[in-house]
């Protein structure tokens, strides 16, 4: 497990770092911001199945088989957008950033503490050595 779990960070691709910060600052922002209303959740639940399912039907092609993770992703996309947008709207937030500092830092400090073990995976994990 531990082999597969560094394997992963050793090879990600550039494009699936981006991915996982932009993960990251949704939670963060979420968790900071979070507004228990069944209202938005529920809505951003209906618009994730209605573009999710328009998105695996415009990304599919016939006799092609996609990846699990490729439709997750098509899902929990719009549910992410409408749901953040929906959070954050009261907040004078300039484009996707707070304008409170504070939560701002702890956003792009989130970011790094995933980034900075992700650099150190990369440049000095050697997965042919087995360590015993």
């Amino acid at each position: 497990m531990k082999t597969n779990f560094l394997n992963y960070f050793k090879n990600i691709a550039f494009q699936k770092i981006i991915l996982w910060c932009y993960l990251i600052w949704y939670f963060t922002i979420i968790s900071i911001y979070f507004e228990p209303s069944l209202k938005l959740w529920a809505s951003s639940i209906g618009i994730s199945f209605i573009i999710g399912f328009a998105l695996i039907l415009s990304t599919s092609q016939q006799g092609t088989k996609q990846d699990i993770w490729i439709k997750v992703r098509l899902f929990l996309f719009p549910f992410c957008v409408s749901s953040y947008s929906a959070t954050i709207k009261d907040y004078n937030f300039i484009l996707l950033f707070p304008t409170n500092q504070l939560h701002l830092l702890i956003s792009f400090g989130n970011c790094l503490l995933f980034l900075i073990p992700i650099g150190f995976i990369k440049k000095f994990y050697n997965p042919t050595y087995v360590d015993r």
